[in-house]
Parts: C-alpha cells; structure tokens; sequence
C-alpha cells in the first residue's frame, strides 16, 4: 500500500525554501510513495478563522520538490478545478509531469468554497458541468496535436500545447468528493478516487455525503468499481485518509498498522498521512516515526 504524505501547502507558517526542501527530502527518504500540496490561492478570512488553512501554490511547490528530489511521486492534493482556466492548468502539469520525468498524479475535485470561487471571478454555480469539460479540454490539449475541442465550455479550434506530459496518455487523475456524482466522474474521466472521512456535521461544511467509517468506504468504493464499464478491465485506485485520525499524532502509527488489512480489504491503495507537526523539529521526528513504524513493517506484511 502506498503512503502519500499530504499538504505540504499547510505549513506555510513554517515552511521556508530550505525547510521545503527538507520536508520533500524526508519524505522520500523514509519511504513515502508521493508527497501532496493542497490548493487555496485567495482564502476567506472567516474560513480561515474557523480552521481553514492557506497554501503554497501547487505548481511551484511541486516544482521545487521535483527538483530535490529523485523518485517521490507528486500529487496535487486537491487541485480546485474551477480555480483556473484547463488550459492553464492542463500546461502547468504537462511541464511539471516533464521536467518530473512522469511522477505527477493530479487530484481534482469540483471545489465547495464559494467565496474563494467568488473572489477569483470563478463560476460556482455551473463548477460540476465545467470540472467535466476541464477534464477532456485538459486531456484534448495533452495530445500536442491541434485542438478542436467544442462548448459549451473552453472551445478550441487549432491551438497546440507543447510540451507534452511524459505519462501517456497524460497523468493520472484521481477525482475527490464523496457523492455518487463524484465517483461516476472517476470511471468516466479518471482513474482514481480521492473520499474524505468524515462525520455528517463536517460533511454540511464540504456538501459532499458523510463518510463516517471504514464500513461506508467498504461499500461505496464497491458501488465505485460496479461502476466500471469493464469489470475486467483496471480497478480504480482508491486513496483516502485514514479514519484513525484526520491528523494521525505519531503515536496513532501502531493503529493504523494494524488496520491495514481492513483497508486493503474496502479497496483502498493509498493512505494519506498528514502529520500533526506545526515546526520543522516536530515534522522530523514525525516522518522518521512514520517510517520506522508505519511504513517499513507495512512493506513486510
């Protein structure tokens, strides 16, 4: 099972270039598979106030991972669709994906902050139908073949975008969100599902369906795969955050551990590890924990 560490993008309060650096470092050094950094350019001050959080920029950040690094796979965890034009978008992964030589997963979601969607003169109302349309404009500019991509939404008529990723026929796309919506948009468009665990109290906040334990992932992740038009063909992979805790403490190690083949047995290939570390000392002791007791007997079982 692969262990994708999670938003790095958090830690802005004290992460610098050297300590990004670092984190990335470590990272890969203690054995985690990819390494994410969320996505929120102009948060709210009153989201924030209520535990929101600001981030790097995604394309930067992972940039500058990629470069200090040799082999850790990098995730946008979770890129916004409707925050940017594709076509933006769709170039700032194809580069990233080349000069990375091909460690890019780019997971997306429809977004829920509407006042975020607002200030960046985004459209909220219609984010479902264009994060559709994103997707193929999106895979239709990764060809490096002319375009000719019809509307409603991002219309191209002879417009080429090169460079072109390495992963052909483009990164993966693991899509996020809990709703039925949701995962029939991951066998459709992508080959990935990203759920958020969570109680119905959180859910009302990020309006996407409760997912409040591993018994609820077991099943949809099995209404997921029945979705498939080739039940023969690959099963979507399926990467969630454990229910052990949002935040594991370093302590919570052993329980995850010990849980692993349950969430192997709903489906799930990759954990998100969050760590709960708010300073660089925190944060490495925490990866050197995880990897000592989490990730290298994982590697055994």
């Amino acid at each position: 099972m692969q262990f994708p560490t999670r938003a790095v993008g958090r830690y802005v309060e004290w992460i610098g270039d050297a300590n990004l650096r670092d984190v990335a470092q470590l990272s890969e050094q203690a054995g985690f598979d990819a390494i994410g950094v969320t996505d929120h350019p102009f948060p709210k001050d009153s989201w924030l106030a209520q535990g929101g959080h600001h981030a790097f920029d995604p394309f930067v950040s992972l940039a500058y991972i990629a470069a200090v690094t040799s082999k850790i796979r990098l995730v946008t965890d979770i890129l916004v669709a409707g925050y940017r034009n594709p076509y933006l978008s769709a170039a700032a992964i194809a580069s990233l994906d080349r000069l990375s030589n091909g460690r890019v997963t780019v997971g997306m979601a429809a977004g829920y902050l509407q006042p975020e969607f607002d200030v960046l003169h985004a459209n909220y109302a219609e984010r479902g139908e264009r994060f559709d349309a994103a997707i193929k404009a999106m895979r239709a500019a990764w060809t490096g073949k002319s375009v000719d991509f019809g509307g409603p939404y991002f219309e191209a008529h002879g417009h080429t975008m090169q460079p072109t990723p390495v992963q052909k026929p483009g990164p993966p796309i693991w899509i996020g969100g809990n709703s039925k919506r949701a995962r029939r948009r991951a066998v459709e468009l992508g080959q990935g599902w990203m759920p958020i665990p969570q109680s119905e109290e959180v859910a009302k906040i990020t309006k996407t369906p409760a997912m409040p334990s591993i018994e609820v992932l077991a099943s949809m992740v099995e209404e997921l795969q029945a979705m498939r038009p080739d039940p023969a063909g690959p099963r979507l992979d399926v990467c969630t955050v454990p229910f052990e805790s949002l935040r594991i403490a370093r302590e919570g190690s052993v329980a995850v551990l010990e849980r692993l083949p349950a969430y192997e047995r709903a489906g799930v290939t990759a954990l998100v590890i969050e760590p709960r570390s708010r300073t660089f000392q925190e944060f490495r002791d925490d990866i050197a924990c995880f990897g000592e007791q989490l990730i290298a007997p994982a590697r055994r079982i």
